[in-house]
């Protein structure tokens, strides 16, 4: 009983002083949060989202702040990123696939390393892909004979569109793609005004913006992008938009088979770091686990907070953050595709999109 007891003691002492640790931590800092876009982004409205939380759920209560560093498709702000930001947890980056897939494919602009950094935390972004009556489709079996040709607007083959342009491929759609819009705000008024018939927005703009035209008979949706399972596999169904099918459910509807093969292997890749790991905040290499940890444990507290569950819903669609800890290890295979995978991507944005001096 007594060697029970010392333990019971021991234990105890041991956790107060890790909770103690990662108070001490941040008690008194401040964090500094990097977005390497212009304000009113997703990725900016997601960095923005998470700040007050970050300050409240933070083990030591730290003040935190969002700088936005805009140009390059995100690279120049993720390139001051990886050259200023020190190894000490005062300074994250929070961003999107737009910044990943460069580096990917090895643009000379890209001049940062992901695979050397650490994932704080993620946020998913969710797709909802929605067309004109115009066209004649009225659900996804139609997607296949259009009454009139589909018309897609997007920014860049290389930034958040690359999925859905995979999916065009994978699910072999008649689609006219049209490219150099300045955000998904402008594409949506181009739907709007009857300049494209074939659109996606992400869950909360969707659920505030695209809702309503739905409810006015402009606009119908058709699927999402998907949700992973336990595996990673994107099977499933967006929990936000649980009555839409996924493009895995499309792809059987219209092929009466499964996806399989490089094209569906690269959805999956391209899909789950722009949508799963929608908004992805990263750590220098060689940030104190004790930061990490108090970073990591602040996504739980979030997830368990009630305010941050009401304000997710018309911010961001309501999902949960994930841990970096539980999802890095995913990330970072997300971001190693196969060489036959990475070709069929380069291949594709080479010989379709125009995009030149992408590495294998």
């Amino acid at each position: 009983m007594r060697g029970l007891a010392v333990g019971l003691v021991v234990a105890v002492a041991l956790s107060v002083g890790t909770a103690w640790a990662q108070a001490a931590y941040y008690a008194g800092k401040s964090i500094e949060v990097i977005v390497p876009f212009a304000p009113g982004g997703a990725a900016d409205v997601g960095a923005r989202f998470l700040s007050p939380f970050l300050e409240k759920h933070v083990a030591g209560r730290p003040s935190v702040t969002v700088r936005n560093i805009p140009g390059g498709g995100s690279m120049l702000g993720a390139s001051f990123f990886a050259a200023n930001a020190k190894p000490d947890g005062l300074t994250l980056m929070c961003t999107t696939s737009s910044t990943i897939f460069p580096w990917m494919f090895g643009h000379p602009a890209a001049r940062y390393d992901l695979a050397r950094m650490r994932v704080v935390m993620t946020l998913p972004f969710g797709p909802v892909v929605y067309v004109s009556p115009r066209t004649g489709v009225q659900r996804p079996a139609d997607l296949l004979r259009p009454a009139v040709p589909l018309v897609y607007g997007g920014i860049a083959a290389t930034g958040s569109d690359l999925p859905i342009l995979i999916a065009f491929e994978l699910l072999g759609l008649p689609v006219k793609v049209v490219l150099g819009f300045g955000g998904r705000g402008p594409i949506r008024i181009a739907f709007e005004r009857g300049e494209t018939n074939l659109d996606f927005q992400f869950t909360p703009v969707y659920l505030t913006q695209v809702v309503p035209l739905v409810r006015d008979r402009k606009a119908i949706p058709l699927f999402t992008g998907g949700f992973p399972n336990e595996r990673g596999e994107l099977v499933t169904r967006d929990p936000v938009v649980a009555d839409l099918p996924s493009v895995f459910e499309v792809y059987q509807l219209l092929h009466r088979t499964k996806p399989a093969g490089p094209r569906w292997r690269a959805y999956e890749a391209a899909a789950n770091l722009t949508f799963t790991y929608g908004l992805s905040c990263w750590a220098p290499e060689g940030t104190p686990s004790a930061a990490l940890q108090a970073l990591y444990e602040a996504a739980e507290r979030m997830n368990a907070d009630p305010e941050f569950k009401e304000r997710g819903k018309s911010v961001t669609g309501g999902y949960a953050v994930s841990r970096g800890d539980q999802v890095e290890r995913l990330i970072q295979r997300a971001m190693r595709p196969t060489l036959e995978v990475k070709k069929y991507i380069i291949d594709l944005l080479e010989h379709k999109y125009g995009v030149r001096g992408l590495r294998l």
